[in-house]
């Protein structure tokens, strides 16, 4: 801020300073960093007329009326331009007044004032208001009497530099326009008392409805709003509802205060409605909306649908900015603002809600509605910033420095960094959470920082609990119990697997989940389902509060301690509907009937626990069943568990499945891998909407039922390493095959014929198989016309048999990954034509036998990654397609023509580009290889500017030993 002997300046106890742009930001659109405002008033006058007089009464009356006013005492103008300082002064005012007196216009620097005045009212949308001092606006317009007399002056003085005049004479015409003041047959103080009072009134309307100063970070999305939804363009005639989207204490109502003061300026009448939520009176909303937007006096008493008629007729042709906040019935939003026929052109109707579907209700686009994100997903470390800010107080160096700093120590304790990471981790970028956690520990030592975080894991903050537990009060009985479901066990799943697992266990998971979404309790995030880290732990403080000191009370069990209590002290209850035992703390010996009393289980996860008396009772309502390393042979002898989506038991000790489990159709996964003790599996005829089978490491599995043929769901066969497998079923033609892994399935002799329907098998693993079960594949693999990646390493046949096979990969016409490894490929192996293989991407070469590659090689037209590692008789490298970006030739020590050679570029902006052509032809460790014309693109943060992005490009030369390269570029 400027400030000298020269400069009078007034900041009133009521004015707030708004958030300033960091650096890094400078190139943002003109229109955001002018909001930044000193003052309220800038005063433009002319000192010899007005100064000891007419202008020193008005700057005090605006003084006492406690508005902040920029005045300069001391204008000595003779041969001095005018100076930056007053410049930038009339910028960061929210508002001019100019003071035309009889002599203004002769000054140079009070039409400098002017000229750059203008430029603000019509770039910014400056308030302006003339003052017409003992002076006929008709002069100042048309620059007649004594304004004709400055100008004839000025036309002499500036004679080079007529253009600058121009501007003057223009800038004086268009504030001559403006609806101003005329002190004319009335006494001074009077006069002066309705300016100052209209300048208040206007500046009320204005005043900032939010502190900026301590917003961290509220830049950000103002930034994306502005850009992306807001799209305040001069010539934007779209009328435009806009929702802002989020969880509690997201900061929507925050970054609607800020977006409406600072954007209000914009628009013919605003309205700020808070609370609009189902408990708010309407009529009381409506009301203030009516009286914001001028259509109504105290004394109209107006019902809700007179109300609406009155702002449908009266708005159309105003350009309004309506915010409505909290909203959360579309009855409500319906009454007061209607649709986009109700307003005026380029108006701009924002709604704050929890509920995205309220919005899409409404009829608000779906481009239109802006998630609000935490403070993390904007920019780095804005978090930790802004919980140092509540728990430090501000730093000396300023809260615009704070958020351009990324020294820890300018803005925190340095002792206290590891327990501020801590929080921060909490917090997950919840604006609300750090400021509550960070001003609780204000002034506070690090002992009690320490305890603090000890009870937050155990307990959560009260005040944050509150306001998130909003969003869940709302919720009705299915979507609280999906929500909890989510919450204790599932955040971070497949989507798809929740909705199997909890369909029927007391909630409609489809459905449920996308109101979750919709209310901003649960994120979609590509196929997983991700709850913010808060919203998850208030989800178990609520379960921890059925019952606060008896956990077999509760309806879910996840922390192993409350788990292993209650089954070893065997005191659970019908209360308990869901057990995950992650990773116990310990070894426990169970009682037989551990699980006797819960009747309502539906979900049971648990491993490492030993069963010394056996098992006497599991609950036939079992959706899920995941117990590692089943010790007993059999199950309880009732057991039934018709209803079981998912069947987890790697590592069990059953040798087949027992007979409990005969008629699952319900099932959907399958997995006993690792099973040492299996030897053969179930009859699938009872199976019939299996859509994962999982028998991987199952060694001594030599059977797999005829039956398999009726699995027309299956999505995934994996029978990896189940190395006493000696065939399967004679013909495979299951639809709805996608993955199949054989892979080190060394005995099996006879593979199955692909029928014609398996045209969704997109990935096949055939590494390490035995040798006689080629020939079967080969005869029917063109049936395979979706197959995608193929993996037959391993296969070390004769040279000629190898190349035979190759001939049927032309079929393959959407391969786009083949891995031909150590398959003992020789010169001629690789047929001459691959134009078949027009699809593929990603090509595996390593320790073959050839000496070249053919020409073929270039028809592969999309080959982006080829792999000859250890190929240690290669000499010649062919012409490869002009898309190859990464070429992997290490230990190919008889490589000719490409010795020597490390070419890396990393573009910015554009995908990642890089060949590698390491050769080893160098034996010795210490051997120096050289490199010529290194390329390299770096970004970072320098240490003595940390605040500012920097990009380097260099190009350079040097020499590196055999292990200094293998650390350097792998």
């Amino acid at each position: 801020m400027y400030c000298s002997k020269r400069l009078r300046i007034n900041h009133s106890s009521s004015y707030i300073r708004p958030l300033s742009i960091p650096s890094s930001s400078r190139n943002l659109s003109s229109y955001i960093d002018p909001y930044s405002k000193v003052y309220d008033v800038f005063l433009s006058f002319r000192g010899e007329d007005t100064r000891n007089n007419f202008t020193d009464h008005l700057y005090q009356a605006l003084v006492d009326k406690g508005i902040s006013t920029f005045k300069d005492d001391e204008k000595i103008e003779i041969g001095i331009p005018i100076s930056q300082e007053l410049l930038d002064a009339i910028e960061k005012s929210s508002m001019a007044v100019i003071v035309l007196s009889r002599n203004y216009a002769s000054s140079p620097w009070c039409l400098e004032e002017l000229a750059r005045i203008i430029d603000c009212m019509k770039e910014r949308e400056m308030r302006v208001l003339p003052i017409f001092y003992q002076v006929d606006p008709s002069d100042v317009r048309h620059q007649t009497g004594t304004f004709a007399d400055a100008f004839t002056g000025h036309e002499i003085r500036f004679e080079k530099d007529s253009e600058k005049v121009r501007t003057w004479r223009n800038a004086l015409r268009e504030v001559a326009k403006l609806s101003g003041r005329h002190l004319q047959n009335r006494g001074e103080s009077e006069f002066i008392k309705i300016i100052v009072d209209g300048i208040f009134r206007e500046l009320s309307d204005t005043l900032s409805i939010v502190d900026e100063g301590n917003l961290i970070g509220i830049i950000y999305p103002v930034r994306e709003l502005l850009v992306s939804h807001l799209q305040l363009r001069q010539n934007d005639d779209e009328v435009r509802f806009i929702g802002l989207c989020g969880m509690s204490g997201i900061g929507k109502t925050t970054l609607a205060r800020v977006v409406f003061q600072r954007f209000r300026s914009r628009f013919q009448a605003c309205s700020f409605l808070e609370n609009v939520s189902a408990e708010c009176n309407v009529d009381a909303l409506l009301e203030k909306l009516l009286s914001d937007m001028k259509l109504r006096s105290e004394k109209d008493k107006w019902d809700a649908s007179k109300g609406r008629a009155v702002i449908k007729n009266r708005l159309r042709f105003k350009k309004v900015l309506i915010v409505l906040d909290d909203a959360d019935k579309k009855e409500q939003l319906e009454t007061l603002v209607g649709n986009c026929d109700w307003f005026g052109m380029g108006s701009r109707i924002i709604i704050t809600t929890r509920d995205k579907h309220l919005l899409i209700s409404l009829g608000v686009p779906n481009d239109n509605i802006y998630m609000v994100k935490g403070l993390n997903e904007y920019s780095k470390d804005l978090d930790l910033k802004l919980f140092c800010l509540e728990a430090f107080g501000k730093p000396d160096c300023g809260i615009d420095f704070l958020e351009r700093c990324n020294d820890f120590a300018r803005y925190a304790r340095i002792d206290f960094l590891d327990l501020c990471l801590d929080f921060v981790g909490y917090a997950s970028g919840h604006p609300l959470a750090l400021k509550v956690l960070g001003s609780s520990l204000f002034g506070k030592g690090r002992e009690v920082w320490q305890s603090a975080r000890d009870k937050l894991e155990a307990i959560p903050n009260r005040d944050i609990q509150k306001i998130l537990q909003i969003g869940f009060d709302a919720l009705d009985d299915t979507e609280k119990k999906l929500f909890l479901d989510i919450a204790c066990f599932f955040d971070g799943d497949y989507k798809d697997r929740v909705i199997d697992l909890l369909e029927g266990l007391g909630c409609y998971p489809t459905i449920d989940i996308e109101t979750l979404v919709d209310k901003s309790l649960l994120t979609s995030s590509g196929k997983r389902l991700r709850m913010h880290n808060l919203l998850q732990r208030m989800g178990w403080e609520i379960v921890r509060c059925e019952h606060r000191w008896n956990p077999e009370k509760r309806s879910r069990l996840w922390l192993s301690n409350d788990i292993l209590q209650v089954l070893e002290e065997n005191t659970g209850t019908d209360k308990v509907e869901g057990i995950m035992l992650n990773t116990p703390s310990r070894e426990a010996q169970l009682n037989a009937n551990a699980f006797s009393k819960m009747k309502k289980l539906g979900l049971l996860k648990i491993c490492n626990v030993h069963l010394p008396a056996g098992l006497e009772y599991l609950s036939n309502k079992l959706h899920l069943l995941e117990w590692h390393d089943y010790p007993l042979t059999s199950m309880p002898n009732n057991f039934q568990p018709h209803n079981l989506v998912e069947l987890i038991m790697p590592r069990c000790c059953f040798k087949q499945l027992p007979k409990g489990f005969s008629n699952l159709n319900k099932l959907k996964v399958l997995d006993l891998s690792n099973s040492q003790n299996l030897i053969k599996t179930p009859d699938f005829t009872g199976f019939s909407n299996l859509q994962r089978l999982i028998l991987q490491g199952c060694t001594r599995l030599y059977e797999v039922h005829p039956s398999m043929g009726v699995l027309n769901r299956l999505i995934l066969l994996n029978l990896k390493d189940c190395q006493s497998l000696a065939s399967l079923p004679c013909e495979i033609n299951l639809e709805s095959l996608k993955t199949v892994i054989l892979s080190g399935c060394s005995s099996l002799v006879k593979f199955p014929k692909i029928g014609k329907n398996m045209k969704r098998l997109a990935e096949l693993y055939l590494d390490k198989m035995a040798k006689t079960a080629i020939k079967e594949l080969l005869s029917s693999i063109q049936n395979l016309t979706g197959l995608t990646l193929l993996n037959r390493s391993g296969w070390k046949d004769h040279p000629s048999r190898s190349w035979h096979s190759l001939l049927y990969l032309s079929a393959l016409t959407s391969l786009v990954a083949l891995d031909l490894s150590d398959c003992n490929l020789s010169d001629g192996a690789i047929p001459g034509n691959l134009s078949g293989l027009s699809a593929l991407e990603s090509l595996i070469l390593s320790r073959n036998n050839f000496t070249c590659l053919p020409d073929s090689i270039s028809q592969l037209s999309k080959l982006k990654s080829l792999y000859l590692d250890n190929c240690s008789k290669l000499k010649l490298l062919p012409n490869l397609p002009t898309g190859t970006k990464l070429v992997m030739a290490r230990e190919c020590s008889s490589l000719e023509n490409c010795s020597n050679q490390v070419t890396l570029w990393t573009s910015y902006e554009t995908e990642e580009f890089t060949i590698i052509n390491c050769l080893s032809s160098v034996d010795d460790e210490k051997s120096e290889v050289s490199f010529q014309d290194l390329n390299l693109h770096l970004d970072f943060q320098p240490r003595w500017r940390p605040y500012e992005e920097v990009s380097l490009s260099l190009s350079l030369s040097l020499s590196l030993t055999k292990e200094h390269i293998e650390e350097f570029l792998f």
